[in-house]
């Protein structure tokens, strides 16, 4: 009997997943180029050596036995382990990441987001013998997977500390600041204002409104993110109703139906207020401008040693002051 530790190859436990997944022999053996029996032959020999037996052959179908089961189980993570070793020495030989998770916050300008991912895209990368694209030639784009995903306040930090994102732009400063092993840099600041539909009964209160007379109104609010930090309460009053959405942009469609009032970013409502589809109005107490900035996990040296170079790419854009204008201010 074959040593069972040598039966446990890659290509025996692709295998085993290409039978799981199609749901017989047959169309296991079409997706991996095989004929199906010499893919009976090859499970046999995998039994033999394991002594154990992987599928029950009284159901006629490919149904998994507990030991296959459990194989199959072992067999998935170990691919994935492998996949993942291949991937980390790739990224040591040529210094760009496999992935990269971008978490951004909701009032963030989602059209630069867009445009920096272009030109993430289209910059050229050395290939592997160390030589670039000529001029003129097809680009040749960095092979790392760009993942972006959208967070709301406290949540675009707990992506960050708790590993499901390697870059948060549009973290909220005045919320906490960057623990150790982390860096952060300031994109500016983004003034907040009170708005509301003309047809709203606040709209024909004095200015300054007072918190006495918006507690007695509905607000509509951007629920937090987070899941584990705790989540921010930004401009609301105590015992105030509060609609809650889960998006700025469904925010802004709540407030332009007057279903409540709330405070927006000033460049999300400057056209509907420039067409008359939205009221602003000072109120008593001061709102300070909300202050922005972008985080990530710092490398295990200095000057971006230790940085991946998608990382260090994008961290290089988002020192450029226009880019973080338009983070803040292009919609």
């Amino acid at each position: 009997m074959a040593d069972k530790h040598f039966a446990l190859t890659p290509e025996a436990l692709t295998m085993m997943d290409a039978i799981a997944r199609n749901g017989s022999f047959a169309a296991a053996a079409r997706e991996l180029g095989r004929v199906p029996s010499a893919l009976t032959y090859s499970v046999r020999q995998l039994e033999e050596s394991l002594d154990v037996l992987l599928f029950d052959r009284k159901s006629g179908q490919a149904k998994l036995t507990a030991a296959g089961q459990e194989l199959l189980s072992e067999g998935r993570r170990l691919l994935a382990e492998m996949a993942g070793v291949a991937n980390r020495v790739r990224r040591v030989a040529t210094g760009w990441e496999t992935e990269l998770t971008i978490a951004v916050d909701g009032v963030m300008s989602s059209p630069t987001v867009l445009e920096l991912v272009e030109a993430f895209y289209q910059q050229g990368h050395q290939t592997a013998s160390g030589k670039r694209k000529t001029e003129g030639a097809p680009a040749n784009p960095p092979p790392t997977r760009l993942r972006l995903r959208s967070e709301v306040l406290a949540g675009t930090w707990e992506a960050l500390l708790s590993g499901q994102a390697d870059l948060a732009i549009g973290v909220a400063m005045s919320s906490m600041s960057a623990p150790a092993g982390f860096a952060v840099e300031t994109l500016g600041e983004l003034p907040f204002v009170l708005c509301m539909s003309p047809g709203h009964p606040l709209a024909q209160v004095p200015e300054p409104i007072g918190d006495d007379a918006l507690v007695r109104h509905r607000a509509v609010a951007v629920s937090d993110s987070a899941s584990r930090l705790s989540p921010l309460t930004v401009n609301l009053l105590p015992g105030q109703d509060v609609l809650t959405v889960s998006a700025q942009h469904d925010k802004l469609q709540a407030l332009l139906r007057g279903l409540g009032v709330g405070f927006m970013p000033q460049p999300w409502i400057q056209d509907a207020v420039a067409q008359g589809r939205l009221l602003t109005r000072a109120v008593r107490r001061t709102v300070p401008p909300a202050a922005f900035g972008y985080a990530w996990r710092l490398g295990t040296g200095t000057g971006g040693a230790g940085l991946g170079l998608a990382l260090q790419w994008w961290l290089g854009q988002l020192s450029h002051p226009a880019t973080r204008r338009a983070l803040l201010y292009r919609l």
